[in-house]
């Protein structure tokens, strides 16, 4: 059996970070590790979402878990160093790493899309997960193995028109999951992607609850209802500990089963904004 394996009683003596733990899935992963008892940091770019979620977390948190806050940007190298600094304060050492930052951009197809625009949502993305990775795996190797968990999308491998460079950014960061978990498998660092699908998330909260667009994604969740931030942490969570110790270079779904038919048709939010001619580039 691998040395990394959890501990009696859930994660305590864990050490774990949370890229973009401020809000939505991230708050929601680090306030379940912390409960279980892991020792989490957490990082942003807003110090004060980052502190009144620590708040939040460390009054729920249990069997010694912690969470400390770090203002960071993760497209930035000597900022996601220092957030692995930080967190490696905690024990001493690092177990496992959530690469959460992430975000898109303003729907529209492809044609209408700016280049500076489709390079912020990239660099969002898949920068900051390829930086997360490079400096949560050494201190993860000397701790003798570990788990590196992104976070994805559907949208990485569904496909969701006018999502631009989101769609490109998450299908990159599944690849590069598989890729690292090839290349640290013989130093026992586990990679694995989630997909979370419609989670009821701050960003989510545009998207009017009586609309047809909404109406057509309920339409495509077999379970019938908008995901919460909870579904994605219990998923996180186990891939944190060692039950599944054998897991590696796998992309998994928490979606309500939208990937069994199709994806959302944002034609009803976008066309009223740029027109059917320049939807179809004909403008």
């Amino acid at each position: 059996m691998s040395s990394f394996a959890t501990p009696a009683g859930g994660l305590a003596g864990f050490s774990v970070i949370v890229t973009g733990g401020g809000t939505g899935i991230g708050r929601a992963c680090a306030a379940r590790l912390a409960a279980d008892g892991a020792a989490v940091t957490i990082c942003g770019r807003t110090e004060s979402r980052l502190v009144e979620a620590a708040e939040t977390i460390r009054a729920a948190a249990g069997n010694g878990g912690s969470v400390r806050h770090v203002v960071a940007d993760t497209t930035k190298e000597d900022d996601v160093r220092r957030v692995v600094d930080v967190g490696l304060e905690a024990t001493g050492t690092l177990n496992g790493f959530v690469a959460n930052a992430g975000g898109g951009g303003m729907p529209g197809p492809y044609h209408v899309q700016s280049l500076d625009e489709f390079m912020r949502v990239l660099n969002v993305n898949v920068i900051s997960t390829f930086l997360s990775l490079k400096y949560a795996v050494p201190p993860m190797v000397k701790a003798g193995g570990g788990s590196f968990v992104a976070i994805s999308s559907i949208a990485g491998c569904q496909t969701h028109r006018y999502f631009g460079a989101y769609t490109v950014a998450k299908g990159g960061i599944d690849q590069m999951m598989r890729n690292a978990a090839d290349e640290y498998g013989p130093v026992k660092v586990r990679c694995n992607s989630v997909r979370p699908g419609f989670i009821a998330t701050e960003i989510m909260e545009n998207i009017p609850r009586e609309s047809d667009l909404l109406k057509n994604w309920l339409a495509n969740i077999p379970l019938g209802r908008v995901g919460e931030p909870d579904d994605v942490a219990g998923l996180v969570r186990f891939l944190m500990g060692g039950d599944s110790r054998w897991i590696t270079g796998a992309m998994l779904n928490v979606d309500g089963g939208n990937t069994l038919r199709t994806g959302p048709d944002f034609t009803p939010f976008v066309e009223p904004m740029i027109g059917r001619d320049a939807m179809l580039a004909k403008g």
